[in-house]
């Protein structure tokens, strides 16, 4: 069974699209309408921008569905997957594919993700790390252990990988401790904020009016939510779940593995960059890995 999976902020680079936009009618369409309705030219950035300029959350985020879900979009009938799921933001492009959120209900919606973690960014300084080489159980019993600072376990990427979120002070304290407890490395994310964490509470408030606002519809595939790790297709659940999404964890590893007992054994990963395709496979190595992330990988199945 094939699956479509999505990756999520952090995978951006500068010139993403590009080629898509120029060599492809069905995606330069697409493109213009999202600058239309964002009202700026985001495949300004994009195409052309500055680092700094593509870093920030309120540009990321749409950028990244855009390259999503346009390559999905014009890859149509090509591929058809049996199951979707994406990572953080990339929960929106999966839903997007398949037809729970239009194209534009979807990009508004990121937008508006996007713009209330900015805020939510800058009224408490926090940030993000990735801890290498030690269990989950050791990752969440030590972040527990912080007194007076928010850190939890917020992305659970694969054996061995776990990003923690959290304050400054938070992440320094944990860090020092994972080390002395063996953890191989403590890096810093290259992210503006602490996703999936306390701190996005009055992002995940401002979601909700909008979540409310828009128009969902069933999944005709199942859809694996980030915060469950297991399908949903019933439109009211899947709002409710974006909605968690933003303070709860990101359970992937546990999510590829209830999709391959389900029977996928064909990973897709479509957009920008490679990351998910090696979590993947270190969860399962067993399994086929493909990428779509440029208009060459795309011609391969037109």
């Amino acid at each position: 069974m094939k699956v479509f999976v999505f990756p999520g902020q952090g995978a951006q680079f500068i010139g993403m699209g590009k080629q898509l936009y120029t060599d492809n009618q069905i995606a330069h369409d697409l493109f213009e309408k999202a600058n239309n309705l964002l009202g700026f030219r985001i495949t300004d950035t994009m195409f052309s921008g500055t680092e700094e300029e593509l870093k920030q959350t309120k540009v990321t985020q749409p950028a990244i569905f855009l390259h999503s879900v346009i390559l999905a979009q014009t890859l149509g009938n090509e591929i058809k997957p049996d199951m979707v799921a994406g990572h953080s933001l990339g929960e929106f492009s999966a839903l997007v594919v398949n037809k729970c959120l239009s194209f534009e209900d979807g990009l508004l919606l990121v937008s508006k993700r996007a713009m209330a973690m900015q805020k939510a960014c800058e009224k408490a300084e926090s940030t993000m790390a990735v801890v290498l080489g030690l269990d989950d159980e050791t990752v969440v019993e030590i972040c527990k252990s912080i007194a007076n600072e928010i850190v939890i376990a917020a992305n659970f990427n694969c054996p061995g990988q776990i990003a923690l979120s959290g304050s400054p002070k938070g992440i320094e304290l944990c860090s020092e401790l994972l080390m002395a407890k063996g953890a191989k490395r403590v890096l810093p994310l290259k992210v503006s904020g602490a996703f999936h964490s306390p701190l996005m509470l009055s992002a995940k408030e401002s979601l909700k009016k909008k979540l409310d606002a828009t128009p969902a519809y069933d999944a005709k595939i199942p859809v694996y939510a980030n915060v469950t790790a297991r399908p949903v297709q019933k439109k009211d659940e899947i709002k409710d779940l974006l909605y968690k999404q933003l303070d709860h964890p990101v359970r992937w590893e546990e999510t590829i593995i209830n999709m391959i007992h389900d029977g996928a054994d064909e990973f897709y990963e479509i957009g920008p960059g490679k990351v998910l395709q090696g979590l993947v496979k270190r969860i399962n190595p067993n399994v086929n890995v493909f990428g779509i992330d440029k208009y060459a990988d795309l011609e391969r199945y037109l």
